[in-house]
């Protein structure tokens, strides 16, 4: 069954020095670019990562060192993968959880903006995880009746991603499925918005998954002590969770989502601040201040405001008392 496309879909693969989102780099990015009317395209490229390739993980993909001494780093190359990708939506193996992450954080330390706003993402791991919980190699021999010899190459992975994919929408045509709550639907259907919520069921806000969407679409975190709890609550109990993050070894891609959050909610603060001052003058001007001790102010007042008595004439009598006190 061929996917029903609204727009491109650009399923990649990425092979890197180790899985650590924060300090591990990519050695080698394939996207098979899928349009709706069906055309494919391929870009597959190694990347120098810039540090040494741990021997355990090119025992895993293949890639060593001396593969690489020669290939671009990401950085250089950057902004040609952001332009073939350019508007489609995204889907791979595992790809909510690491390859989008990991993809995120090479941009952003290249210095590329690339959004992932308005994009769906479908993770054909979660299809599979969700109807059968099995491997890669596994689904492909499930699903297409065929062995991946050359697993773990960047390029032969996408193109079994891919058929697995088809063959998913094939196999789970009309099945039904129930959730943890006992909820019914169909939901493996051909389109990728279906298939987008399906395989994003965490609801994750950073794909690293330290934050995730609750029912009421906000913000909670998925880590440590206030784990459960939205973040703008964290925010208002303990600010400085804001700079222990942003400082913390946490992906940039996550520390872009906490400070988006955090910056939307110093926003409201200060609208809640500025209509607090709006409303505290009419108050006042509602209720103007009475004079304290109004009564007792104004005897003082009237006594203040009596007109000073004319002295009358001096007499003889008043000139004697004077010579008798002074003995004059």
């Amino acid at each position: 069954m061929n996917l029903k496309l609204k727009r491109p879909l650009a399923i990649f693969d990425l092979e890197t020095t180790g899985v650590n989102i924060s300090t591990d780099r990519i050695v080698e990015i394939s996207i098979l670019k899928v349009s709706p009317e069906g055309t494919e395209t391929v870009k597959t490229m190694k990347i120098n990562p810039g540090i040494p390739i741990p021997p355990e993980s090119s025992m895993f993909h293949g890639i060593y060192d001396e593969d690489i001494k020669d290939a671009p780093t990401f950085k250089e190359v950057a902004q040609e993968f952001a332009a073939f990708i350019d508007n489609a939506d995204l889907a791979g193996y595992n790809s909510n959880k690491f390859d989008i992450p990991m993809l995120m954080e090479e941009f952003m330390r290249a210095g590329v903006d690339f959004s992932l706003e308005g994009r769906l993402f479908v993770d054909v791991q979660n299809i599979f995880h969700q109807m059968e919980q099995r491997t890669l190699k596994a689904a492909y021999r499930f699903y297409c009746g065929l062995e991946l010899d050359n697993a773990h190459s960047a390029e032969d992975d996408v193109r079994a991603t891919y058929e697995v994919l088809k063959s998913q929408l094939d196999r789970y045509e009309n099945m039904e499925w129930e959730d943890k709550a006992g909820n019914k639907c169909i939901p493996v259907i051909n389109d990728v918005e279906a298939l987008h919520r399906f395989t994003n069921l965490s609801r994750p806000v950073d794909f690293a998954g330290r934050m995730v969407f609750n029912e009421q679409g906000e913000e909670v975190f998925n880590f440590g002590k206030h784990k459960g709890r939205s973040v703008e609550e964290v925010f208002t109990m303990e600010p400085s969770y804001y700079s222990w993050m942003m400082q913390g070894d946490f992906p940039l891609y996550t520390k872009k989502c906490v400070d988006n959050v955090w910056q939307r909610f110093r926003a409201k603060q200060k609208e809640q601040r500025q209509t607090q001052r709006e409303v505290a003058p009419q108050t006042n001007a509602s209720t103007p201040l009475q004079r304290p001790d109004k009564q007792s102010d104004t005897p003082h007042r009237q006594q203040q405001s009596r007109p000073k008595q004319k002295p009358g004439p001096i007499t003889d009598d008043m000139l004697k008392n004077l010579q008798a006190k002074f003995g004059k």
